[in-house]
This record gives structure tokens, sequence and C-alpha cells, in this order.
């Protein structure tokens, strides 16, 4: 077996933190992203890089688990494909068994798309999903859903005949995932407002002027259930120029002393300038400043990483990035106070 070490980036408010060599030191390397790609670091995939792109992730006990979006294992379509661990290392896929083997009636079933799901542990035998899929209606737009299970794995079943969020006229939804804040015992969802899947054109649907909005939204939930709405959404943020044709993919967390943090990714999938960036606050509400990409193509070898995802109130995380023609998932671990964030890595 290759011998595993454990590297980090330091990246701080403005970005990179560009060091002019690595030092070693107690198997840690500190490396800048082109002293990384000179030395030949490049990271392992999980599950021998298999496809699982905007995978989300759950601790339960000593026990982690992701999902992903939907996929085919042998030829059969699964909606909400799973993968275990018990070190956040050796990951193994569930292949061909879907966490959401059936779907709520509002859902294409000839294309269902089901994009992104995200798992939360309300309480004991207690689990909810929010997943996007595409509307049957008119397929064009995705919109959000919820589904239950007593298990972590489920079969989860679906909740209600109609999406829980569809802002159609905007161009729907996607992305939804959820945070729960420990400090005044709330939970939130935040999610993608789809408005590239009504764009002008151009890359992803959205590089031509007028170029639509596609805000990230967070939205206020019943503590208990998870999915009943308090209020009305908020914008964290919008898709400025340097964004490209969008933002998605948020990951809400906190910090040590408080400060919130958005993950989220920027410009469009297909390209190499598709990222993991992230943007701080000390209100969940915001306002929230923007600090550009913390992963990027370039970065450990890796082309078009996105679709990060946070493990509630923790510092793992898991990404996907560009892998033999489908999308692979990585780990990393995320630390940090305020701003500033420290990016470690495992490579082979």
């Amino acid at each position: 077996m290759a011998h595993r070490s454990l590297r980090f980036m330091s990246l701080l408010a403005a970005g990179l933190l560009l060091l002019a060599h690595a030092v070693a030191t107690d198997n840690f390397i500190i490396a800048d992203n082109t002293t990384a790609v000179k030395r030949g670091i490049t990271l392992t995939p999980a599950m021998n890089g298999i496809n699982f792109p905007d995978p989300s992730v759950i601790r339960i006990g000593n026990e982690w688990w992701a999902f992903s979006t939907m996929s085919h294992y042998n030829g059969k379509r699964v909606h909400v494909p799973m993968a275990h661990t018990y070190d956040f290392s050796t990951w193994t896929s569930s292949g061909e068994q879907d966490a959401l083997p059936n779907l709520p009636s509002w859902v294409d079933p000839d294309a269902p798309a089901v994009w992104a799901p995200d798992v939360v542990h309300l309480a004991p035998g207690r689990f909810i999903m929010y997943f996007s899929a595409a509307l049957k209606s008119n397929p064009q737009f995705h919109c959000l859903g919820i589904a239950s299970a007593s298990t972590v794995t489920g079969p989860y079943t679906p909740m209600g005949t109609a999406p829980w969020a569809c802002p159609t006229t905007q161009g729907g939804a996607i992305d939804p995932a959820g945070y729960y804040d420990p400090t005044d015992n709330t939970r939130w969802v935040v999610y993608k407002i789809d408005g590239n899947s009504i764009g002008h054109g151009g890359s992803c649907g959205n590089m031509v002027q007028p170029i639509v909005s596609t805000p990230i939204m967070l939205q206020q939930v019943s503590v208990d259930n998870g999915f009943t709405k308090i209020g009305s959404p908020t914008v964290l943020i919008v898709n400025d120029p340097a964004d490209g044709p969008y933002v998605e993919a948020p990951s809400l967390t906190k910090m040590p002393g408080g400060t919130y943090v958005l993950y989220y990714s920027s410009n469009c999938y297909t390209t190499p300038l598709y990222d993991v960036s992230y943007a701080t606050s000390k209100n969940i509400r915001g306002p929230y400043k923007k600090y550009g990409g913390l992963i990027r193509t370039g970065t450990y070898g890796l082309t078009a990483p996105g679709g990060l995802d946070m493990a509630i109130n923790g510092d793992h995380a898991l990404f996907h990035a560009n892998w033999n023609g489908g999308r692979a998932m990585f780990t990393a671990l995320i630390r940090g106070q305020g701003s500033q964030l420290q990016v470690y890595v495992k490579s082979s």
C-alpha cells in the first residue's frame, strides 16, 4: 500500500498565501499550488475514482456516509447513490443501493435528474433528505423536494405531493443543504436559485447579456421537523462578473469564534474555471464577504473542483473534481478562524 501523508495548503482571506518553497516538518508539507504541482503532489480520489458528483457528508457515531447526484451502476439508474467509511479515508460505494428508490409524483419519471442530495439527522431515528429533481410538468426546471427515513441509509420516503420550493419564474432551485446552528438552536436550508436555466446562452447557459441572477438563498425551518418554513428566504450572495454564469452548491458552517462560512462554487462546471470559493459573515443572514477561490484547477493536480460540502459544525469536507471522464469524490479537512482557512488534503 502506498504511504499516505497529510498535506495542507494555507489560504488567507485575500486568497492563496503564496509560499516560495515547501517546508517539511513532522510529515506535513506546506506548499502553494505551484510548488505542489511541480513536486508531483496529486490527490487520489475516493473509491478508485468512480463517478460520485456533488457529494454531501454526514457523521453518525463513528461512521461517515456520503450521498451523491444520480448515477448508474451496472446499467441501473440510482437516484441517490451512497458511500460509507469509518476513517474518512477508505470509502466503500453502496453500488446499486438507492437511498431514494421511489420519487415523488411531481418529478419527471423518465428523466428525473436527481441532483445534490443532502441528509440531516434531526433526532434518534429521524433523518431528512433535501434534494432537487426535474419538474414533471416542465422538465426544464428543477425544484426542491424532501424525503424522510428512520435510518441514515433509508430508504427515504418522499414527503408531500408538491415540491418544497419551486420558483420556476426565477429558473427553479437546486443544491439544497441543511444547517443546524447550536448557538440558538435554529435550523436552516441553503439553496441556489437556478437562474441560468432561463439564461440567454453561452457558458452554462448564462454568459450572454443580460445575465440572469443565481442567488444563494437561506431559509429558516422548524428545528423539530426540518421542513416547515419560518419566514421568507434571505439572499446571501449573488453571481458577480467574476463568478461567470453562476454561483451554486452552497454549504454553510460556523468556525471557532462565531464566523459563518458559506462555501460555494463559481463559474461553469464544464470548464477549468469551476472552483470551490467561500464567503464569511458574523451574522447567519449576512452580509457575506466573498474571498474567491479556495480550491481550484491546478490545486494538487485537480481539474474543475467544486460542489464542496462540510459536515455540519465540523471540519470534514467532501468535494468532486473531474476524473477519467466523470466527477470523482475527494476528501479534505478545513480548519481556521474567522476568514483565515487552512485546507488539509491527503495524497498518495
